[in-house]
């Protein structure tokens, strides 16, 4: 008993500087920052353009307030701002991981949308010579997109952001179309006709519509 009474005190001693280092160490991350102070100022370097400034405020945000509301979103805000600086890939790493962490988050669908909205914008250099360049140029990205945009409407049916993305299906799909239908015009041309057979009759089962 008498080394337990004397064993209590020094945990507790031990807890207390357990603490106050903890204390410390987020002082010194926050500048005595609250979360929606740093979540203005990250928001205020981002709106400016200054992504990388913006972004690594919001990790400190995460670092110091990992629990905090600010923290969750400021996740959906790299990304954002990760795409705005066109380093695609990695805004959509951060939302799958987002997408993985909060499934059921009210934000969560648009996070689903994003990734849509991404990769359609990096389909876009592509698409623009599109017709003056080979009909067998990689669309890899509007089909990312507009499976991103399914798996939204699947997940997410009655949100605003799903509405929308029924909307981007129809364009993506007569995209996806017509880059078939190059293929199969571009087959012609080199004489290979069972291969553009073929793919005009990939593209009568898939896009019937179209």
């Amino acid at each position: 008993m008498k080394k337990l009474i004397l064993i209590l005190p020094l945990l507790t001693l031990l807890l207390s500087g357990c603490f106050w280092e903890e204390e410390t160490k987020r002082e010194s991350i926050t500048k005595g920052w609250s979360p929606k102070t740093f979540f203005e100022q990250a928001k205020k370097n981002t709106s400016v353009g200054s992504m990388d400034k913006g972004v690594e405020l919001y990790e400190q945000l995460q670092a110091a307030y990992p629990g905090s509301k600010y923290a969750i979103q400021s996740k959906l805000e790299i990304a954002y701002a990760l795409y705005k600086n066109e380093d695609y890939d990695q805004a959509i790493d951060r939302l799958n991981s987002y997408i993985k962490l909060y499934p059921e988050h009210f934000s969560t669908p648009y996070a689903y949308y994003l990734r849509g909205v991404i990769s359609e914008d990096r389909s876009r250099s592509i698409l623009d010579n599109f017709i003056t360049d080979s009909a067998q140029r990689d669309v890899d990205s509007v089909r990312d997109a507009f499976n991103y945009y399914l798996a939204l409407i699947e997940k997410f049916p009655k949100t605003d952001y799903a509405e929308e993305a029924k909307t981007r299906l129809i364009v993506l799909r007569n995209i996806l179309s017509r880059h078939e239908l190059f293929v199969a015009i571009f087959y012609t041309r080199k004489g290979a006709n069972i291969a553009a057979i073929n793919r005009s009759k990939y593209i009568i089962e898939k896009y019937p519509n179209t």
